[in-house]
């Protein structure tokens, strides 16, 4: 396939489910519009790229990636401005991740004109199921998994790649409560944790699932060595404010590059706020909280974009924050933020693209 005549067929759905939905009640990642796109990688190329009515894949048994774990994936939102066009937020950021991904799992890269065509044109025919209500959005997820149908260690030859999208609401509702982890890992240095791999997320399900039992909503992972420093809060970059100072761990290897989390130090910074990148050692935060210097704590992601945590527990004692209304520095950079994705404010990063109807 050449990509530069590229041409993507459509089939249509035959009705339309958007009515259906209830925009006052949506879960995320429980509604799917009514097309996805699909293409496939064999004999060296993408090949056959087509937009089709969502549905199930058909895949072998031995179809690699559910034995060997060959499956990326990224996510992104789009939404509608007051013109009606399409924004959506740094698509070539998700775009330059989902092949960094590719490249540490030794998967097929995609061309930047076949991501982005067939993303396009997926949004425009499922239009409508953007979301207009304040707070929501159209969640986007590409992913790609290995189709050789074969039982054995090596890279796959064939893969799939597909965008799917559903419109959604806020991911957390609430300020959210978390614990250090003690002894479980997301990743090490030299890993894969610096790439949207699925097996990076089934990983973190059990200590996840043991820490809600306690009752927090997600973990605080800290490094794979000594446990000492803060490396991300369940699916999330992680930020403090501390004396006026955002402070966030530096990017590594075992750390996910966020698109938020480098959208958020970027308006800090924009906005005047004193910005560090550095290790951030548990016992730092702790003795922040009891010198009453913590002043805020949030994760950042595509999902939540901010979420505020009101509470970390460690060692046994539990930390409260101050209440989120008083936290001028995470608001602030949010809703600047907030602004520049719906086209509401200049946008001096050119981080929006515009798909205009």
């Amino acid at each position: 396939m050449s990509v530069d005549s590229l041409t993507i067929p459509v089939q249509r759905a035959e009705k339309s489910r958007v009515a259906e939905l209830d925009y006052d009640n949506l879960v995320f990642g429980k509604n799917f519009s009514d097309h996805m796109f699909v293409v496939d990688y064999k004999d060296g190329e993408w090949q056959n790229p087509q937009i089709v009515p969502y549905g199930n894949l058909s895949v072998s048994p031995a179809t690699s990636a559910l034995h060997y774990g060959q499956a990326i994936f990224e996510g992104m939102k789009a939404y509608r401005d007051e013109n009606g066009d399409i924004l959506l937020f740094r698509p070539l950021d998700n775009f330059k991740r989902l092949n960094a991904s590719a490249e540490r799992l030794c998967m097929a890269e995609l061309p930047e004109e076949l991501f982005m065509q067939g993303l396009e044109q997926l949004l425009r025919l499922d239009v409508n199921w953007i979301p207009a209500k304040a707070g929501s959005s159209l969640y986007i997820r590409p992913f790609m998994f290995a189709t050789d149908e074969f039982i054995g260690v090596r890279p796959s030859l064939t893969y799939k790649f597909v965008i799917i999208t559903g419109p959604v609401g806020a991911y957390y509702d609430m300020p959210v409560k978390v614990a250090v982890e003690p002894t479980y890992v997301r990743s090490a240095e030299g890993g894969a944790g610096y790439a949207k791999a699925a097996g990076n997320y089934a990983t973190a399900l059990l200590p996840t699932k043991k820490m809600q039992e306690k009752g927090y909503h997600q973990l605080i992972w800290t490094d794979a060595k000594e446990h000492k420093y803060i490396e991300e809060s369940g699916t999330m970059n992680v930020m403090f404010v501390v004396d006026d100072v955002l402070i966030t761990p530096s990017l590594s290897t075992s750390i996910l590059h966020g698109v938020t989390r480098s959208s958020v130090l970027q308006v800090a910074r924009d906005l005047g706020y004193k910005v560090e990148e550095r290790k951030v050692s548990v016992v730092e935060i702790i003795e922040a909280h009891k010198a009453g210097k913590l002043q805020e704590a949030f994760g950042t992601g595509t999902a939540a974009i901010i979420s505020q945590i009101a509470l970390i527990a460690h060692e046994g004692q539990e930390y409260e924050l101050p209440p989120v209304e008083s936290r001028k520095i995470s608001q602030t950079i949010g809703a600047a933020l907030d602004k520049i994705r719906s086209g509401k404010a200049p946008d001096p990063h050119n981080w929006v693209h515009k798909i205009s109807l």
